[in-house]
């Protein structure tokens, strides 16, 4: 009956947005090069680790200017155009690594620009949620997008690998075509327009300008505090769990199939409940959920505790990642909803950037203890942004806007 009444729902969201969401678990489960780019550049370029580590940490800017892009163009000239520009870098940054020889400075050029594409997608996307869901779908729009993500972020990797293992050409092929794939499924069932352009309603009872915006602003920004631990997450186990438990490096495996699980398994029963309470209280929630968390790899560091935390902490993950864009989607203006969804990318952005630099150089002078006494200290303070910052209760919903 559950199950029927979500294929309901489902079934219930606008076309393109049901069209969305899989061009998005397509996108991803196209992602074969990203997480192998640290193999390719040793193995099939010749480059020494620490070369490849200078590399991809100068190709990674892309992200953060790729995040910074994508409001101003989806704001500017539109969401769908926004998209198909994204795949479209992604392809050719892609292509060019893959071509071209016996040149660092090249690879670096077009690392940064396949990965200004991928920086790009994340906030297009999620401006596009905005604009074609209800304010009464959005909650559930937000979670399915997010599942679809995990799911395909679970498929990618694993046939990388394979085609990878076959051919290096083949992995690069395989990513090009599924993002041409969803390019082309964007450009065949995605409205050209879909940018609130009026004055809505719904917002007339709220200070205008840029006092909300600041507002808005805040609240996004302060989503670091439970942005960082998940990016020191993927840093920190790894190297936990072979280095200071010598354990099996199939351990982290393990790790991200508990993580997806929990996605799939308690995202929809999670978004159920999203919508019965106040967005302050949410992110608070979300914050004890990743201080518990993290909480349980400090003072109990071993393997079954990291095993446990990560359901833990899953689950906060999962209420940020729905309900930071849905409060974008509900308070900022349709004219501006891009440039808001691009500075919640822009944190992912930057704590990919910032993150496993800070807590490389951390381990490296004190160990693996200071390392995880900090993801416990960050939603910790998270809890506390949240608990003063002013976050404002959801408006009276609007009409459903009319696309061309």
């Amino acid at each position: 009956m559950i199950g029927a009444a979500r294929l309901r729902q489902f079934a219930d969201l606008p076309r393109p947005l049901r069209v969305l969401v899989l061009a998005c678990f397509v996108n991803r489960v196209g992602m074969f090069v990203f997480p192998l780019l640290a193999v390719y550049l040793t193995d099939a370029k010749h480059l020494s680790t620490g070369q490849a580590g200078v590399l991809i940490s100068v190709g990674s800017t892309g992200l953060l200017v790729g995040s910074l892009l994508s409001g101003p163009v989806c704001d500017r000239v539109g969401r769908r155009p926004a998209l198909l520009v994204s795949l479209i870098l992604n392809a050719v940054g892609y292509a060019g690594l893959a071509l071209v020889r016996d040149s660092p400075w090249l690879y670096a050029t077009f690392l940064f620009v396949a990965l200004v594409g991928m920086g790009m997608f994340a906030p297009a996307a999620n401006t596009l949620i905005a604009d074609l869901a209800s304010p009464e779908q959005r909650p559930f729009a937000y979670t399915v997008n997010y599942i679809a993500n995990n799911l395909g972020m679970g498929i990618g990797p694993l046939l990388g690998g394979v085609a990878a293992a076959y051919s290096y050409a083949l992995m690069f092929a395989g990513n090009i075509a599924l993002g041409l794939a969803c390019a082309a499924m964007i450009a065949l069932w995605v409205p050209r327009d879909t940018i609130r352009r009026k004055a809505e309603p719904g917002r007339l009872h709220e200070p205008s300008g840029r006092r909300r915006d600041t507002d808005v602003a805040l609240v996004v920004l302060a989503s670091l505090c439970y942005v960082a631990p998940l990016i020191g997450i993927e840093y920190a186990l790894p190297l936990a769990v072979t280095t200071v438990l010598n354990t099996s490096a199939a351990m982290i495996g393990v790790v991200y199939t508990i993580n997806s699980v929990v996605v799939v398994s308690a995202g929809l029963l999670i978004e159920r409940r999203i919508k019965t309470h106040p967005t302050r209280i949410l992110l608070i929630v979300a914050g004890v959920l990743w201080t518990a968390g993290t909480a349980l790899m400090v003072f109990a560091f071993s393997l079954p505790a990291i095993l446990l935390s990560t359901v833990v902490w899953t689950l906060g993950e999962i209420i940020v990642s729905v309900v930071i864009p849905t409060y974008i989607a509900d308070h900022v203006d349709g004219r501006r909803v891009g440039r808001f969804m691009a500075l919640n990318g822009f944190v992912l952005s930057f704590a990919r950037l910032v993150v496993p630099m800070g807590f490389g150089l951390l381990w490296q002078e004190q160990g693996h203890a200071p390392v995880f006494l900090a993801l416990f200290l960050a939603p910790a303070l998270g809890i506390l942004a949240y608990a003063v910052l002013p976050v404002r209760r959801a408006p009276v919903p609007e009409p459903r806007p009319q696309y061309v």
